[in-house]
Protein backbone atom coordinates (compact mmCIF):
# COMPACT_ATOMS: atom_id res chain seq x y z
CA UNK A 1 0.00 0.00 0.00
CA UNK A 2 0.90 3.84 -0.73
CA UNK A 3 1.79 6.00 1.67
CA UNK A 4 1.74 9.70 1.15
CA UNK A 5 4.60 12.53 2.84
CA UNK A 6 2.44 12.70 5.75
CA UNK A 7 1.60 9.25 6.81
CA UNK A 8 5.31 8.56 6.72
CA UNK A 9 6.44 11.50 8.85
CA UNK A 10 3.51 10.51 10.81
CA UNK A 11 4.85 7.06 11.49
CA UNK A 12 8.10 7.94 12.50
CA UNK A 13 7.22 9.28 16.13
CA UNK A 14 5.43 5.88 16.85
CA UNK A 15 7.16 2.83 17.66
CA UNK A 16 5.95 -0.01 15.89
CA UNK A 17 7.41 -2.11 18.35
CA UNK A 18 6.23 -0.93 21.13
CA UNK A 19 2.71 -0.80 23.50
CA UNK A 20 1.57 2.59 24.91
CA UNK A 21 -0.48 3.44 27.67
CA UNK A 22 -3.89 4.94 26.58
CA UNK A 23 -2.88 8.72 27.28
CA UNK A 24 0.63 8.54 25.36
CA UNK A 25 -0.80 6.74 22.82
CA UNK A 26 -4.05 8.89 22.50
CA UNK A 27 -1.59 11.82 22.20
CA UNK A 28 0.14 10.00 19.85
CA UNK A 29 -2.85 9.39 17.39
CA UNK A 30 -4.14 13.33 17.91
CA UNK A 31 -0.52 14.36 16.53
CA UNK A 32 -0.15 12.29 14.02
CA UNK A 33 -3.76 13.06 12.56
CA UNK A 34 -2.50 15.66 9.62
CA UNK A 35 -5.20 15.23 6.86
CA UNK A 36 -6.77 18.51 5.92
CA UNK A 37 -9.99 17.91 7.28
CA UNK A 38 -10.79 16.69 11.02
CA UNK A 39 -10.05 12.75 11.48
CA UNK A 40 -11.99 10.86 13.55
CA UNK A 41 -9.74 8.62 15.96
CA UNK A 42 -10.84 5.17 16.13
CA UNK A 43 -10.02 2.17 18.14
CA UNK A 44 -9.73 -1.24 16.55
CA UNK A 45 -10.29 -4.13 19.25
CA UNK A 46 -8.61 -7.67 17.53
CA UNK A 47 -10.64 -9.99 20.16
CA UNK A 48 -10.14 -13.76 21.06
CA UNK A 49 -13.85 -14.52 20.01
CA UNK A 50 -15.05 -16.78 17.26
CA UNK A 51 -17.95 -15.22 15.83
CA UNK A 52 -18.93 -18.16 14.49
CA UNK A 53 -20.37 -19.35 17.90
CA UNK A 54 -23.69 -17.55 18.53
CA UNK A 55 -22.21 -18.14 22.20
CA UNK A 56 -19.26 -16.12 21.07
CA UNK A 57 -20.79 -13.09 19.60
CA UNK A 58 -20.64 -9.14 21.05
CA UNK A 59 -22.78 -6.63 19.76
CA UNK A 60 -24.11 -4.01 22.40
CA UNK A 61 -24.17 -0.06 22.64
CA UNK A 62 -22.64 2.38 24.37
CA UNK A 63 -22.99 6.17 24.64
CA UNK A 64 -19.71 8.05 24.75
CA UNK A 65 -19.57 11.26 27.53
CA UNK A 66 -17.92 13.45 24.73
CA UNK A 67 -20.14 12.10 21.91
CA UNK A 68 -18.32 11.14 18.65
CA UNK A 69 -18.35 14.60 16.83
CA UNK A 70 -20.27 13.65 14.13
CA UNK A 71 -24.03 14.33 13.34
CA UNK A 72 -26.28 11.63 13.09
CA UNK A 73 -29.26 11.01 11.19
CA UNK A 74 -31.89 8.96 12.20
CA UNK A 75 -34.05 7.53 10.54
CA UNK A 76 -37.59 6.09 12.63
CA UNK A 77 -39.61 3.33 11.37
CA UNK A 78 -42.99 3.66 13.77
CA UNK A 79 -46.83 4.68 13.28
CA UNK A 80 -49.47 6.78 14.75
CA UNK A 81 -48.98 8.17 17.90
CA UNK A 82 -45.09 6.81 17.72
CA UNK A 83 -44.00 8.28 14.62
CA UNK A 84 -45.07 12.18 16.28
CA UNK A 85 -43.04 11.03 19.39
CA UNK A 86 -40.25 10.19 17.38
CA UNK A 87 -40.98 13.68 15.14
CA UNK A 88 -40.86 15.63 18.40
CA UNK A 89 -37.56 13.54 19.65
CA UNK A 90 -35.60 15.16 17.06
CA UNK A 91 -35.61 11.73 14.58
CA UNK A 92 -34.82 13.38 10.88
CA UNK A 93 -36.63 10.68 9.12
CA UNK A 94 -40.20 9.28 10.12
CA UNK A 95 -41.96 6.73 8.49
CA UNK A 96 -43.54 3.25 7.77
CA UNK A 97 -44.30 0.80 4.72
CA UNK A 98 -44.22 4.19 2.15
CA UNK A 99 -40.06 3.82 3.01
CA UNK A 100 -39.32 0.65 1.61
CA UNK A 101 -39.97 1.12 -1.79
CA UNK A 102 -37.84 4.43 -1.66
CA UNK A 103 -34.84 2.49 0.06
CA UNK A 104 -35.51 -0.51 -2.23
CA UNK A 105 -35.71 0.69 -5.68
CA UNK A 106 -34.17 4.55 -5.22
CA UNK A 107 -31.45 3.55 -3.21
CA UNK A 108 -32.09 5.94 -0.91
CA UNK A 109 -29.73 5.74 2.17
CA UNK A 110 -29.66 9.10 3.51
CA UNK A 111 -29.25 8.09 7.30
CA UNK A 112 -26.49 6.91 9.79
CA UNK A 113 -28.45 5.31 11.89
CA UNK A 114 -32.49 2.81 12.06
CA UNK A 115 -34.44 2.84 14.97
CA UNK A 116 -37.75 0.54 14.80
CA UNK A 117 -41.10 0.14 17.14
CA UNK A 118 -41.02 -3.39 17.72
CA UNK A 119 -44.02 -3.56 15.78
CA UNK A 120 -42.28 -2.15 12.46
CA UNK A 121 -39.76 -4.72 12.37
CA UNK A 122 -42.11 -6.98 9.74
CA UNK A 123 -42.05 -3.96 7.78
CA UNK A 124 -38.21 -3.27 8.18
CA UNK A 125 -37.05 -7.33 7.35
CA UNK A 126 -37.95 -6.71 4.22
CA UNK A 127 -35.08 -4.34 3.52
CA UNK A 128 -32.75 -6.37 5.38
CA UNK A 129 -30.98 -7.67 2.48
CA UNK A 130 -29.86 -3.80 2.02
CA UNK A 131 -29.47 -2.48 5.92
CA UNK A 132 -27.63 -5.62 7.34
CA UNK A 133 -24.27 -5.53 5.27
CA UNK A 134 -24.36 -1.83 6.19
CA UNK A 135 -24.67 -2.34 9.71
CA UNK A 136 -27.91 -0.53 9.65
CA UNK A 137 -30.28 -3.54 10.67
CA UNK A 138 -31.87 -2.34 14.06
CA UNK A 139 -31.72 -4.64 16.71
CA UNK A 140 -33.11 -4.67 20.16
CA UNK A 141 -29.33 -5.17 21.82
CA UNK A 142 -28.17 -2.31 20.79
CA UNK A 143 -31.77 0.26 21.46
CA UNK A 144 -32.69 0.13 18.15
CA UNK A 145 -35.54 -1.68 18.82
CA UNK A 146 -37.54 -0.07 21.19
CA UNK A 147 -40.85 1.42 22.46
CA UNK A 148 -39.12 3.99 24.12
CA UNK A 149 -38.07 6.01 20.29
CA UNK A 150 -37.75 9.12 22.47
CA UNK A 151 -34.67 7.56 24.68
CA UNK A 152 -33.44 5.93 21.37
CA UNK A 153 -33.12 8.86 19.57
CA UNK A 154 -31.63 11.03 22.30
CA UNK A 155 -29.08 8.63 23.21
CA UNK A 156 -28.09 8.59 19.44
CA UNK A 157 -27.94 12.43 19.24
CA UNK A 158 -25.89 12.37 22.45
CA UNK A 159 -23.24 10.46 20.54
CA UNK A 160 -24.75 6.70 21.34
CA UNK A 161 -22.21 3.90 19.40
CA UNK A 162 -22.87 0.70 18.30
CA UNK A 163 -20.08 -2.14 18.56
CA UNK A 164 -20.22 -5.55 17.02
CA UNK A 165 -17.85 -8.08 16.06
CA UNK A 166 -16.62 -7.87 11.97
CA UNK A 167 -16.07 -11.32 10.50
CA UNK A 168 -13.02 -11.35 11.53
CA UNK A 169 -13.70 -10.83 15.16
CA UNK A 170 -12.43 -7.22 15.11
CA UNK A 171 -14.85 -4.32 16.85
CA UNK A 172 -14.39 -1.10 15.36
CA UNK A 173 -15.42 2.43 16.47
CA UNK A 174 -14.86 5.59 16.70
CA UNK A 175 -14.12 7.40 20.21
CA UNK A 176 -14.22 11.29 18.46
CA UNK A 177 -12.37 13.37 16.48
CA UNK A 178 -8.88 14.20 16.30
CA UNK A 179 -9.94 18.20 17.07
CA UNK A 180 -10.92 16.82 20.91
CA UNK A 181 -9.22 17.44 23.26
CA UNK A 182 -7.23 14.46 25.28
CA UNK A 183 -9.17 14.30 28.23
CA UNK A 184 -11.98 14.24 25.80
CA UNK A 185 -11.26 11.63 23.71
CA UNK A 186 -9.24 9.39 27.21
CA UNK A 187 -12.83 9.57 28.93
CA UNK A 188 -14.66 8.35 25.46
CA UNK A 189 -12.36 5.42 25.52
CA UNK A 190 -12.32 4.67 29.15
CA UNK A 191 -16.17 4.34 28.83
CA UNK A 192 -16.05 2.29 25.22
CA UNK A 193 -12.96 -0.43 27.13
CA UNK A 194 -15.66 -1.35 30.59
CA UNK A 195 -18.51 -1.85 28.47
CA UNK A 196 -16.50 -3.90 25.91
CA UNK A 197 -14.84 -6.03 28.91
CA UNK A 198 -17.98 -6.01 30.44
CA UNK A 199 -19.96 -7.63 27.23
CA UNK A 200 -16.91 -10.56 27.48
CA UNK A 201 -18.74 -14.01 26.39
CA UNK A 202 -18.62 -16.12 29.16
CA UNK A 203 -18.43 -18.96 26.73
CA UNK A 204 -14.92 -17.56 25.64
CA UNK A 205 -11.76 -19.59 26.50
CA UNK A 206 -8.11 -17.51 26.80
CA UNK A 207 -7.34 -14.60 26.01
CA UNK A 208 -10.35 -11.73 25.26
CA UNK A 209 -8.53 -8.83 24.08
CA UNK A 210 -5.61 -9.79 21.61
CA UNK A 211 -4.47 -6.60 20.84
CA UNK A 212 -6.36 -2.57 20.86
CA UNK A 213 -4.88 -0.27 18.32
CA UNK A 214 -6.01 3.64 18.09
CA UNK A 215 -6.16 5.51 15.13
CA UNK A 216 -6.91 8.43 13.30
CA UNK A 217 -8.79 7.81 10.00
CA UNK A 218 -5.78 8.43 7.35
CA UNK A 219 -2.90 7.92 10.05
CA UNK A 220 -1.03 4.91 11.50
CA UNK A 221 -1.96 2.99 14.38
CA UNK A 222 -0.68 3.12 18.23
CA UNK A 223 -1.14 -0.15 19.82
CA UNK A 224 -1.81 -0.71 23.31
CA UNK A 225 -0.65 -2.20 26.13
CA UNK A 226 -4.00 -4.65 26.27
CA UNK A 227 -2.38 -6.51 30.03
CA UNK A 228 -3.43 -2.51 31.57
CA UNK A 229 -6.79 -2.66 29.96
CA UNK A 230 -8.40 -5.64 31.40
Amino acid sequence: MKRGKKYKEAAKAIDRSALYDVDEAIALAKKSAVAKFDETIEVHIRTGCDGRHADQQIRGAVVLPHGTGKTVRVLVFAKNAKADEATAAGADFVGAEELVPKIQKEGWLDFDVVVATPDMMGVVGRLGRILGPKGLMPNPKAGTVTMDVTKAINDIKAGKIEYRLDKTNIIHVPIGKASFTEEQLTDNFQTLMEAIIKARPSALKGQFLKSVTIAPTMGPGVKLNTAKLA
